[in-house]
């Protein structure tokens, strides 16, 4: 995905000058998200555990124009998260967006299966990391009286069949934390949405045994998933739902999968 900072239309988005973060953002949605909040007109962090990717991204970002700065590290690590945090902050003077969409994939274990190494890296990383980006964020939105976040579910958040035990119940909790601060913060000018991707082009590694039990029966659901989306096309929801045309809609959970979630 590329833009012309010339040619974008930020008349009904709202987020010219905004400050965003988005985790991930070294590849795939969150890469497609960060051109896209850039294109925007928004000044985006990218942040990503891969640094160089990260700066291929915030690279590609300011040679057309647009601003972006890196910020590479483990978002599993409570340093890293004030990291990002304080660089929005300090760098672009406060934070609008937070863009939780960093996370990895388990080995589609049954529960049976799991080891507490799997269990504890993926709970971690998926859902831990964004609990902690939140809870650092919103002071700073709170400050402000206003914010958005983003929280990139899945499809494995609205039912048991589309992932490993781990990854299903890191994803359910990312809805939990997705409504739980919609209603927390909702009349301090705060939104908190989700989108559920279904089967979504990007470099996620699926390292699982098909001969496992798990990925055995969960291969039996995957006949619904449909056409895979673009990252592109999961980006335009998270930037939507960021946007000032999302701005009467908080505590969502949008699926973005083709209508696998109609199945």
């Amino acid at each position: 995905m590329t833009y012309d900072r010339e040619e974008r239309n930020m008349s009904s988005t709202g987020l010219e000058d905004s400050s965003v973060i988005v985790t991930g953002a070294g590849s795939g949605i969150g890469r497609a998200a960060a051109l896209l909040f850039a294109q925007e007109g928004a000044k985006v962090v990218v942040a990503d555990l891969n640094g160089e990717a990260a700066k291929a991204v915030v690279a590609e970002i300011q040679e057309a124009g647009g601003t972006a700065v890196v910020v590479t590290g483990d978002l599993s690590d409570p340093a890293v998260v004030d990291q990002v945090v304080a660089t929005a902050v300090d760098t672009f003077g406060g934070l609008d967006v937070l863009v939780n969409n960093a996370g990895i994939m388990d080995q589609m274990s049954g529960t049976a299966d799991v080891s507490d190494a799997e269990w504890e890296r993926v709970i971690r990383v998926n859902l831990t990391a964004p609990f902690l980006l939140t809870r650092a964020a919103l002071p700073h939105m709170l400050a402000k009286g206003k914010g958005a976040i983003v929280n990139t579910a899945s499809e494995a958040a609205l039912r048991g069949s589309a992932a490993g035990t781990a990854y299903t119940v890191s994803k359910h909790g990312i809805v939990g934390l997705t409504r739980s601060v919609a209603v927390m913060y909702r009349n301090a000018g705060i939104r908190a949405n989700a989108i559920a991707p279904g089967g979504t082009k990007t470099g996620i590694v699926v390292n699982a045994d098909p001969a496992a039990h798990g990925p055995q029966t969960i291969g039996a659901y995957m006949q619904n998933v449909g056409r895979p989306a673009e990252a592109d096309e999961q980006a335009a929801a998270i930037v939507f739902l960021a946007s000032d045309a999302a701005s009467n809609i908080n505590g969502v959970v949008l699926p973005v999968d083709n209508g696998w979630a109609a199945v």
